[in-house]
């Protein structure tokens, strides 16, 4: 068992910088408890990748990260041969001569040419324990890659045809995560725990905020959470993350700003928004008027 309790959770992900709320750490150590994939969904930026990498870092054991995108296939995400190798090996056995094509064929499919990637590397016995393999992003891909899947996660093995196949000593820890782009079937999301990761209240923000960022002050800190968490109430094509608060707070510090200002907002906006009609709808006098509503709700507070 990696963690003894829940909050054993929240405080191993505390020593890594990692802010967890009860929900979600309870939800990890279930899915740590039942040796269950845990699949993660919300908006970009809330933290989803990030939870994989605190928990290998804070079990010690290794991550395998398989990134998802449009047409990712089996092969691609289990293992491919060495075709350069290969042919390095049959040119060098035709110059030497004497050796059969049965023979050769036989020694060209064997792991010395295999190449390994992030599924079947999970499959294989790892140093210090069964590793966190970190399946991001699967929104990105098709149904016959979730349907392999599907497969590959129920019985935690893989066949390559030349070698047989070949099982996972130890359970990995999956974690899937999702932007929601697109809705994951169904018969996946059943083999799994589920968490919705939103965005953080105020509090919540704060405490990310100052676990990853401790150079800014309180006060810079407090008006840059208020702000964006005005900025996610307006109509934006897309709406920034903590990921964009916390980089967005690294470029303040770069630029020694002590408060907010509606000029020092339209000079750094390309560090919390990524689209340039989101940015142009914050010209002029929009942005004073967000900061002064990011404002006037510290005072309240």
């Amino acid at each position: 068992m990696a963690f003894a309790s829940i909050d054993d959770v929240q405080s191993a992900l505390a020593a890594e910088n990692y802010v967890c709320g009860r929900a979600l750490a309870t939800v990890v150590f279930l899915s740590l408890k039942l040796g269950r994939p845990l699949f993660l969904e919300g908006e970009a930026g809330t933290g989803k990748t990030e939870i994989a990498k605190v928990i290998a870092a804070a079990l010690g054991r290794r991550l395998i990260r398989l990134q998802c995108y449009e047409g990712l296939d089996a092969s691609s995400a289990v293992y491919e041969w060495n075709f350069a190798e290969q042919m390095i090996a049959i040119r060098a056995a035709e110059a030497a001569g004497g050796t059969d094509r049965d023979t050769l064929k036989t020694e060209l499919f064997t792991e010395e040419y295999l190449i390994e990637r992030p599924l079947l590397q999970a499959m294989r016995p790892q140093p210090g324990g069964a590793p966190v393999l970190l399946i991001d992003e699967l929104d990105r891909t098709d149904a016959p890659f979730e349907a392999f899947l599907l497969e590959a996660l129920s019985d935690f093995q893989v066949t390559i045809p030349e070698l047989g196949t070949i099982a996972a000593p130890e359970t990995p820890i999956v974690i899937l995560t999702s932007n929601r782009t697109r809705e994951v079937h169904d018969a996946l999301k059943r083999r799994c725990l589920y968490h919705w990761v939103d965005y953080p209240d105020f509090d919540r923000e704060m405490e990310i905020l100052q676990a990853r960022a401790p150079e800014a002050s309180e006060n810079l800190s407090r008006e840059i959470v208020a702000f964006v968490q005005r900025l996610r109430g307006e109509d934006l094509f897309k709406k920034p993350g903590v990921a964009e608060t916390i980089d967005w707070a690294k470029c303040l510090l770069a630029l020694d700003v002590i408060n907010l200002s509606p000029a020092t907002i339209a000079d750094t906006l390309g560090a919390i928004l990524k689209y340039q009609d989101d940015i142009q709808k914050l010209q002029g006098s929009e942005a004073k008027r967000i900061l002064d509503e990011a404002k006037a709700d510290l005072e309240v507070a």
